[in-house]
């Protein structure tokens, strides 16, 4: 068995591959196609060199930002992952207390594992309610009446979905919420027990804002049903019905982000959705800047896809955006070694992100530019 703190994202990642059942590790690493676009990202990523500075006195360094009126202290916040409980029962907990203690947002899937009104508490008000538009868009309205009435202050809406994408890792492993319990299934989780028992025990995974009592107020939803009516009309329904800030998820090409922008959105997320719709998508590394020069300086950019350091947030602040959200590997972090795991990997996002800032000269985050870019 591995031993010691978690070191990064790929320390987390190895180690998560032998805790989780091959059907839930498929479900949680996979991508859409044969998952190049994420691949690719990930290269862009990585071929993104930051400009090392030398004699700048660089001992005093601030972290911390202001978005939407809030102050956060770090650029770096928890991205809205469905069904998290997956990775290690209770982890949507797990992440929303990490939100409250690390002072950053934690986006609350609008299929999470575990209530918003519960996440809400638990984050100490840092949760942002994730939205997806779902049937004629009647129950979406329901949810949004419900955030609002919980507390939530930031909506976003992920566009990014009108079609649940084919990812063939989950069509390959049989991947159904809820879980049917074949043959192979069975043996998937025998040969994983310290996961299995620990989720026997605490009961599976399940859709925590869809229970029997919230269905049986009217708020249901299916995994895989299309997505495909929400249009520029429903936005501005919802514009015009959210009185906090609203972020749209999903964006990837400048015209609609100025769209967007003309049209009242506090903010958009430049996202691939983690590579799972499109594999032969526009990389999110690549329309970064274009939609930052699409908007302008001060309109706030948000980025999540392809993040696994510190470092790599600093790359996309230089590159246009104004906030970063990591995803999968605070799952993996939390199957490895569960709340300590978590703590662990996000505290080595921190110091990375502490050492490039002090590397490349400055002193604050917002000094972050396309100036500390090599070439």
């Amino acid at each position: 068995m591995f031993a010691g703190p978690i070191r990064d994202a790929e320390d987390a990642r190895r180690r998560a591959r032998r805790v989780l059942p091959r059907l839930v590790f498929d479900y949680i690493d996979g991508a859409a196609g044969q998952e190049q676009g994420e691949a690719h990202n990930r290269a862009l990523l990585r071929e993104t060199r930051l400009q090392p500075r030398i004699l700048q006195d660089v001992r005093d360094r601030r972290l911390s930002t202001k978005l939407f009126g809030q102050d956060f202290d770090l650029p770096v916040g928890i991205a809205p992952m469905g069904m998290c409980n997956l990775a290690w029962p209770g982890a949507d907990l797990m992440l929303a207390r990490l939100a409250a203690r690390e002072g950053v947002p934690h986006g609350l899937s609008t299929v999470a594992s575990t209530s918003m009104e519960r996440v809400w508490s638990a984050s100490e008000g840092r949760a942002w309610f994730q939205l997806y538009f779902s049937g004629a868009g009647d129950g979406t309205v329901k949810l949004v009446e419900r955030a609002r009435e919980v507390g939530y202050q930031t909506l976003v809406l992920t566009v990014d979905v009108p079609e649940v994408g084919r990812r063939p890792r989950e069509l390959k492993q049989g991947f159904k919420m809820p879980f049917r319990m074949g043959p192979r299934t069975f043996t998937d989780f025998a040969l994983h027990p310290r996961w299995s028992l620990t989720s026997l025990l605490r009961g599976a995974p399940s859709l925590g804002n869809f229970g029997p009592k919230d269905q049986a107020r009217g708020f249901v939803f299916h995994r895989t049903e299309s997505r495909a009516g929400a249009d520029w009309t429903f936005f501005d329904r919802l514009r015009d019905m959210w009185p906090g800030a609203l972020v749209v998820k999903g964006v990837l090409d400048p015209r609609d982000a100025a769209e967007l922008q003309q049209r009242g959105a506090d903010g958009i997320q430049v996202s691939s959705h983690g590579g799972r719709q499109l594999d032969g998508g526009v990389s999110p590394v690549e329309a970064l800047p274009k939609i930052r020069a699409a908007v302008g300086a001060a309109f706030p950019v948000l980025y999540d896809s392809g993040l696994r350091s510190g470092e790599d947030v600093l790359k996309v602040l230089a590159l246009g955006a104004d906030f970063a959200f990591l995803g999968r590997p605070l799952q993996f972090a939390i199957a490895a070694r569960q709340e300590q795991g978590l703590t662990e990997y996000w505290d080595s996002v921190k110091t990375e992100l502490s050492i490039a800032l002090a590397m490349t000269g400055l002193t604050d985050i917002a000094q972050a530019s396309p100036a500390i870019l090599s070439g």
